[in-house]
């Protein structure tokens, strides 16, 4: 028999080798947990040290004041107003549906897409405000605050908002903002934005983006674990953007915008001597505001389907046949190469036969005998056949391009269109089959497949009447900031002097001045008291009318089907300091039509040039004239 002692030895036994394992097991475990915090405090301590003392602190950034923009005089155009931001902070809200339906009766509300918000900001951020709604309004701004006290867990944020002045005033030159997009993102001059933020995306908005932006500043704060503001450890200021000073005349810019009102088409009035774009309107227009407080799916898609497209900026991008604008280049063109005999007459009996087709004049029964000052200022059509069949396609062509047309102004804005000069190699490049000579006879009188844009116009007749400095036109004066430092100078930039002869371009300068001033001229409806003015009317066909449908009274042609009204001026025709060119579609001839606008616009300018006492009582005739009801259907 085995004995008590015997049964204890082998208990001991078996409880030895089970300490030993457990003994064994303990090691193993300190062992791990050793390495373990081996590697979490040396090895990789550093590391979440960082890490550690990013969950401590939150940053948040401070937006910058967007540059103020201004006219030449001084006069603010577009600014940034406080903007109020309805909010509230989830992890505070002890009563969502309640919250909720208490900010409901105070003022309207997404209550559905206000819950989600809150409700997913609950579970990821809940010491981080959401924004139930933005760009409050003083009523709503005033019962908020009136019943703040009740809802502790609601805030009121004040952001600056883009905000042009004037609504709608020169609304395609300033441009607007929209959220920023990921392209705009990965260049240099959007590095100081962040997604989300507003920037430029058109016109001077766009262009100096990067002055007007200025520098995001932060604050820095130390939160606890569940992201609750402790207090604020660092704050930098946002540095506020550059001002920028534009070229425009804010009273003339009105004017030209209310010679708009119903109408469709563009003016723009540049300084001859300097490039500097005086006014530059384009209707219809939109309203900048729209898009600074966030432009919703039906309001976008309500201007985008507008059959008048009120975000095209017609002055720049708007490309048009010139009509009788184009004989003063063709007329330039046979001087130059000797085809025209300022003196010699042509007999104009109201239509011209080519190769077995009839070309018809403006004028039914024709002018009788012209001379090139008299083919001019009476816009003969029959004159300028002859001229461009002597001339030729390609000849035309080399003078118009030479002269500044069919090309890029290189005005500032972007989208500018660069028209078209055609000729014998871009037809057969672009059709496949050769120029036609009688398709030379239409271009001629500025029809056909000739295209140009209201800033080339302006352009043109500004060099004619400068001295032949072809300039490129500029709309931005100045730019700086509060102390005075500029970023940027205007300075008058000349892109090629025409080499015309002095001689020639004064026999097409003098019939200029005729055609507003002697009684047959066709821009007659310009012609001021005291200053003289020059310029040449024109009419561009839409499509061309049949023979027999010659005398079609205007408003019996379908509005899509009618001609586009041209007016290019400039004055005081010896000394110019203004040059305006107005474009107005689908509304007639440009003598009876664009000259009238031209005569109001410069009787304005120079008045307000005139000192007080000799101002004439102009604006309250405009103010009449207004009000008579439009021609042309919007």
């Amino acid at each position: 028999m085995v004995g008590r002692s015997g049964f204890d030895s082998v208990e001991t036994e078996i409880y030895q080798k089970r300490l030993t394992r457990l003994t064994f097991f303990v090691l193993i475990l300190f062992g791990v947990l050793f390495v373990r915090l081996w590697s979490l405090q040396i090895i990789n301590g550093p590391k979440y040290r960082i890490q550690s003392e990013n969950n401590r602190i939150d940053l948040r950034d401070v937006l910058p004041y967007r540059g103020s923009i201004f006219d030449k005089n001084g006069q603010l155009l577009v600014d940034n107003r406080p903007s109020f931001i309805l909010g509230a902070i989830p992890g505070e809200v002890r009563n969502l549906d309640g919250l909720i339906k208490d900010l409901g009766r105070l003022i309207e509300i997404d209550s559905l897409t206000a819950k989600e918000k809150t409700k997913s900001a609950l579970r990821w951020n809940p010491f981080n405000p959401v924004y139930i709604k933005k760009d409050l309004t003083r009523d709503e701004l005033a019962r908020i605050e009136t019943n703040i006290f009740s809802m502790p867990s609601v805030i009121i944020e004040a952001k600056p908002r883009r905000h042009c002045i004037y609504n709608t005033l020169a609304a395609h030159l300033i441009g607007y903002l929209g959220e920023i997009d990921r392209e705009q993102l990965a260049g240099q001059e959007y590095k100081e934005n962040k997604l989300g933020d507003f920037v430029g995306k058109c016109g001077i908005e766009k262009k100096w983006h990067r002055h007007l932006n200025g520098s995001r500043g932060g604050q820095q704060y130390e939160v606890d674990a569940s992201g609750r503001i402790l207090r604020v450890l660092y704050q930098k200021a946002a540095e506020p953007g550059f001002n920028v000073f534009l070229t425009i005349d804010k009273d003339l810019q009105m004017l030209a915008e209310r010679s708009l009102n119903g109408k469709v088409g563009a003016i723009v009035a540049m300084n001859p001597s300097s490039g500097e774009i005086l006014a530059i309107a384009s209707a219809p227009a939109f309203n900048p505001n729209d898009f600074a407080k966030g432009m919703d799916k039906k309001g976008w898609e309500r201007l985008i389907s507008n059959p008048h497209f009120p975000l095209q900026n017609r002055v720049i991008s708007g490309q048009y046949p010139p009509g009788s604008l184009f004989k003063v280049v063709v007329a330039l063109a046979g001087l130059e190469e000797g085809i025209i005999d300022p003196d010699e007459e042509i007999f104009c009996g109201g239509s011209y036969s080519f190769q077995g087709r009839t070309y018809r004049d403006w004028k039914e029964g024709g002018h009788g005998y012209v001379d090139l000052h008299r083919a001019l200022v009476e816009s003969c059509d029959v004159y300028f056949y002859q001229v461009g069949q002597a001339l030729g396609i390609d000849t035309i062509a080399k003078y118009a391009k030479r002269l500044g047309l069919g090309c890029l102004t290189g005005l500032e804005l972007g989208d500018e269109k660069p028209g078209l000069i055609p000729d014998r190699a871009w037809k057969l490049r672009r059709w496949h089959v050769p120029w036609q000579e009688g398709e030379t006879l239409c271009v001629s009188v500025g029809q056909s497949f000739i295209l140009v844009t209201p800033i080339q116009i302006v352009r043109f007749i500004s060099a004619l009447f400068n001295g032949g400095d072809l300039l490129r036109p500029q709309v931005t004066k100045w730019i700086g900031g509060e102390d005075k430092n500029g970023v940027f100078q205007l300075k008058p930039d000349m892109v090629r002097r025409w080499s015309l002869r002095k001689e020639n371009m004064e026999l097409v300068k003098k019939a200029l001045i005729a055609v507003v001033n002697e009684p047959h001229g066709t821009g007659k409806s310009a012609r001021l008291d005291q200053i003289r003015v020059a310029g040449k009317t024109g009419t561009a066909q839409v499509i061309a009318l049949p023979a027999e449908e010659s005398s079609v009274e205007e408003r019996d042609v379908p509005y899509e089907f009618r001609d586009h009204a041209w007016f290019a001026a400039v004055a005081p025709a010896e000394n110019p300091l203004i040059a305006l060119a107005i474009l107005i579609e689908h509304s007639g001839q440009g003598g009876s039509i664009a000259a009238p606008i031209a005569r109001d616009i410069l009787e304005s300018y120079f008045d307000k040039l005139r000192p007080e006492q000799e101002k004439g009582r102009f604006w309250e005739a405009h103010e009449r004239s207004t009000k008579l009801e439009c021609s042309i259907v919007d």
